[in-house]
């Protein structure tokens, strides 16, 4: 019986640690589990639409001449019940597009739980980040 308690005291701090990592990066100020969660899907909702934001000003100062040639990747984010679930789409392959994109998910503190990734013509990832 005392090692299972030991392995549910070890459980629970590890998540009361990933919890207070997430406050952290998230600028959160919640106590609770459910209101950290949610402050979290906030942050996440807030970067997409930083990240949409910027996509379209850089579509409309480069739309008349390069468009074509440097299409801007497709973000979406989903909030799952435990992590994220992130898509870029790019019509072409552009290189080194994914070591950028798995940096930016460093910068962000986000882990990389599972990954699909496609880049013969187009460029798909389709990750599940904690």
């Amino acid at each position: 019986m005392s090692s299972k308690g030991g392995r549910k005291k070890a459980s629970s701090s590890s998540v009361h640690e990933q919890l207070q990592h997430l406050r952290s990066l998230t600028n959160s100020t919640a106590v609770n589990k459910t209101s950290i969660i949610v402050d979290a899907s906030r942050y996440i909702e807030e970067l997409k639409d930083k990240v949409d934001k910027m996509s379209q000003e850089t579509a409309t100062s480069s739309h008349a001449s390069t468009s074509s040639q440097n299409p801007l990747p497709m973000v979406t984010v989903e909030t799952l019940e435990k992590g994220f679930l992130i898509n870029v789409f790019l019509e072409k392959n552009c290189p080194g597009l994914l070591v950028s994109i798995l940096e930016t998910f460093e910068e962000l503190g986000l882990d990389v739980l599972e990954a699909r990734v496609s880049c013969e013509e187009s460029f798909k990832l389709e990750a599940i980040g904690g």
